[in-house]
């Protein structure tokens, strides 16, 4: 199959899609740090949010009308089925849509409301490639005509208009576009107009580190079937590249960038940062890449650099998790286990002595039996910064475990033993976010007690709070430390209250 196949696709798909769906705009990101331009193509603000919508238009326009009367079948997670149900509902066709039992209900609804009654959801298996299976073998059984979601050329034209959007508006051409890969479709058609408008742009493919599935096709001469697919980046999550697709990438792609997880969540805090708009983790993998290659010194100064922003479909839900993970500028977030002598003071000393320019957005500590004690401390920093902690916790002959990636962290698990605590007393503290602010309340208490537990996550509040619970050697200490905190509430701490037995309880699950 060649280029010329499917740049004609492309050429009628401009007669079509334009019927349910406007162009979209270019923007270009501020970033000051760069001495490149950084641009993106606002698929995000599409009909349907993402790209999806020109592909699953264009194959089902160009069929006949006693085609589509047959019925018409997709399998998808997200974006292609909202594209496929606002096809239906325009051309006035039946849709049977499978999504896997998995699929969030805040996409199940986009489906619905697009396509309203011409729309059936089928909700099948427990992966894409599940729901395609059910898909295929239900086309089989009906006759219907299936709408991949990639390896058709038909679906790839509809893509592919919106690299000629970007040829028509663009003042000059880009040096690099950066497109992130699922199946390829996007990355096929994409490549394939640019590259006859702008022979010497470089068309740079984007996948996750756990999905890089069009990467393991070209090593491999073929197609190949990933092992383990990563779906945090859940609209590039395509376990086996289709044959069509592989067979444009691999002619057309200069290079193919991965990315992982964190990346990715960085770069989505740098475009909502910029224009104010937040991507699906998928929409920001180009963005990712470009920061990757900005930091490794490959974009050269005075380059132009396309990123397509190829979605903003996400369930609201994962929006916690992105931003947990996502770091600032060239800093990203670590989490060290740090051990540290039982006793007074002895947490305060490693958080006073950290670098300045390090912020302290995690802290979960539970006292054990042990006499050594282990809290876990998440930072956001540079390599610089955590060089500094290092050396700092070498000269104490303290020796920290990263434990970014262990479950740990990612479950929030607070190892708690009540038993040994003897005249135990837990707070609710509220504090500003700022520097120093918490450690104002430590230093007040350190004297008269030593820690037994510390709950503290950033939450991108102006206010920050922390479950603290610290013990006392005996009943007389911890009447001092109440009357300590509650002379303590001004300028530095907003408020403290003690937590009852009962919600003590059931905090701790004692």
């Amino acid at each position: 199959m060649t280029t010329d196949a499917l740049f004609q696709e492309i050429l009628m798909a401009r007669q079509r899609v334009y019927a349910v769906g406007d162009p979209t705009p270019l923007e270009q990101l501020p970033i000051a740090a760069y001495d490149f331009e950084v641009w993106a193509k606002r698929e995000d603000l599409g009909p349907i949010k993402a790209y999806k919508w020109r592909g699953a238009y264009n194959a089902m326009a160009s069929l006949t009308g006693e085609q589509r009367a047959k019925g018409i079948v997709a399998a998808s997670a997200g974006n292609h089925a909202q594209g496929v149900a606002l096809a239906a509902r325009s051309l006035g066709c039946k849709a049977e849509i499978f999504m896997p039992l998995s699929t969030p209900e805040v996409k199940q609804s986009e489906v619905r409301r697009h396509g309203g009654d011409a729309v059936t959801i089928r909700l099948e298996g427990d992966s894409y490639d599940d729901a395609g299976i059910s898909a295929r073998e239900y086309c089989d059984s009906k006759g219907a005509v299936y709408i991949h979601p990639y390896n058709d050329l038909a679906t790839m034209g509809g893509q592919g208009t919106l690299a000629d959007e970007i040829v028509m508006s663009a003042d000059k051409p880009f040096d690099r576009v950066y497109i992130a890969i699922g199946g390829g479709g996007l990355a096929s058609s994409v490549g394939c107009w640019l590259k006859k408008f702008w022979p010497e742009c470089k068309i740079i493919g984007v996948e996750g580190v756990g999905q890089a599935s069009m990467k393991a096709a070209i090593e491999n001469g073929g197609p190949t079937e990933l092992e383990y697919l990563d779906v945090f980046c859940d609209g590039t999550a395509v376990r086996k590249v289709g044959e069509n697709t592989y067979s444009y990438c691999k002619d057309l792609l200069d290079e193919i960038i991965t990315v992982t997880n964190d990346e990715v969540c960085q770069a989505v805090r740098k475009i909502w940062e910029t224009i104010r708009a937040i991507p699906e983790p998928s929409g920001a993998m180009g963005l990712a890449a470009i920061m990757q290659d900005a930091e490794a010194g490959k974009i050269k100064p005075g380059e132009r650099v396309l990123t397509i922003i190829c979605g903003a479909n996400m369930d609201f839900a994962q929006l916690a998790n992105i931003s947990r993970r996502a770091g600032i500028g060239s800093k990203h977030r670590k989490y060290l286990r740090v051990p540290i002598p039982e006793g007074k003071g002895s947490l305060v000393s490693i958080l006073k002595d950290l670098p300045d320019a390090v912020s302290i957005v995690d802290l979960q500590y539970g006292k054990t039996e042990s006499e050594v004690q282990y809290p876990v401390m998440g930072l956001i920093g540079s390599e610089e910064d955590y060089q500094k902690i290092d050396e700092m916790l070498a000269q104490n002959n303290v020796t920290a475990a990263d434990v970014s990636k262990e479950d740990i962290v990612g479950y929030r698990i607070i190892n708690y033993k009540t038993d040994p605590q003897k005249h135990p007393l837990f707070v609710n503290v509220e504090f500003p976010e700022r520097p120093g602010a918490f450690l104002e309340f430590m230093e007040h208490v350190k004297e008269v007690s030593s820690l037994c537990y510390f709950n503290y996550a950033y939450s991108g509040e102006r206010v920050g709070r922390a479950l603290v619970g610290m013990e006392f050697d005996n009943l007389q200490d911890q009447t001092a430390a109440r009357k300590i905190i509650n002379n303590m509430v001004g300028e530095n701490i907003h408020a403290v209250s003690l937590v009852s037995d009962e919600t003590l309880r059931r905090l701790l699950g004692n």
